[in-house]
């Protein structure tokens, strides 16, 4: 296995702001889907592939072409597309063409597995929080509220159309984990599932289809909830689910299970525990509570967990967690670890009961 030397595997380390901006860039210009429309969807082509000129689905776009979709210049225009197809974002099959990769293609809004909104969501908010890493760690506070003058949810509360791009986006990134989660974890056992959180249901809706028996309630803040109304509907459960208005500090509702899905990181150990507190007053008998989080493990290991965990405290003022503190945490909730169930994902089910 060839291993870089130290100064140059660093300098690469130093200057990943660049492939994060220039990803960040052809989203915002929406670049895939320009391609995409010239070449007849769905234009993928791997790296490196030939693309066939003749055919209507694989005709990579000029850049001649792309640049007057996009208001951009020519010539910088091919710069930042050559850098991306570098690393596997778009392909240069012949000069100052470019088609679509199976990456770029997911730069394309409306695509299965899109990660268009997430990352307009991680340009629009996390990037800007990172700037303030060091006043994060010097203080401990997140580095959104010095850059944006308000906690995180409470300017997504305020700018409404960010918060429908948050929603997409959380959709967009943890979405895979949505099977993986299903499939380590059997609903079927609950006669209610409370999904705290629950944003536009996707999650709760699917785990609902893996267990016909269950009802569910989607529970997450008034104008949230107003949201996720129209996709229980749409997906054809309105007689098994429900959208339910409230704030997760003042109560939940009465349920068998309850999943917080990335709600728990978001927050400190004091309104962690607060919102566990909650849910094992409201809980039915034998009820469970179910972090779906990532497991930080000891040591040197990598994890997206020990990366994730600094977007928590720069952002929401969260942080992601070992199995010594969701215990700990847990405790002090009136509440017990069971176990904790690994899926094929980055997350764990961290599943609790009451003491």
């Amino acid at each position: 296995m060839h291993t870089l030397p130290p100064h140059i595997a660093l300098f690469q380390m130093t200057t990943g702001f660049a492939v994060s901006q220039a990803i960040f860039t052809a989203a915002r210009l929406n670049i895939a889907e320009h391609i995409a429309q010239f070449s007849g969807a769905p234009a993928t082509l791997a790296p490196g592939a030939n693309a066939n000129p003749a055919s209507s689905n694989n005709t990579p776009a000029p850049i001649i072409h792309l640049a007057a979709r996009t208001t951009t210049d020519p010539d910088s225009l091919h710069r930042l597309l050559r850098a991306l197809a570098s690393v596997g974002i778009f392909t240069e099959p012949s000069p100052r063409t470019f088609a679509n990769t199976p990456m770029s293609d997911l730069l394309r809004p409306s695509v299965p597995g899109s990660q268009y909104a997430g990352a307009l969501m991680i340009a629009h908010h996390c990037y800007p929080a990172f700037e303030e890493l060091l006043y994060s760690v010097q203080t401990g506070r997140p580095g959104f509220d010095k850059r944006f003058g308000a906690p995180f949810f409470d300017h997504l509360t305020k700018h409404p159309a960010q918060g429908r791009l948050f929603d997409q986006a959380m959709q967009s990134i943890h979405g895979p984990e949505t099977p993986a989660m299903i499939a380590a974890y059997d609903f079927s056992p609950f006669n209610t599932i409370c999904d705290i959180g629950g944003g536009n249901g996707h999650t709760l809706l699917e785990v609902l289809r893996a267990a016909p028996a269950a009802r569910g309630i989607v529970f997450d803040l008034p104008g949230v909830a107003e949201r996720t109304a129209p996709n229980i509907t749409a997906a054809n459960l309105a007689n098994r689910c429900t959208a339910h208005p409230g704030n997760f500090f003042d109560s939940v509702p009465t349920a068998h299970a309850y999943i917080l899905r990335h709600i728990i990181h978001d927050w400190d150990d004091a309104k962690s525990i607060h919102i566990l507190r909650n849910c094992r007053r409201a809980a039915a008998p034998n009820a469970r509570v179910l972090i779906v989080e990532s497991v930080i493990p000891p040591g040197d290991e990598p994890h997206p967990g020990k990366w994730l965990d600094l977007i928590m405290l720069s952002v929401p003022a969260g942080r992601e967690r070992t199995r010594d503190q969701y215990e700990t945490l847990l405790a002090a909730a009136g509440l017990k670890l069971q176990r904790i169930v690994p899926t094929q994902s980055p997350v764990s089910i961290v599943e609790a009961v009451a003491v």
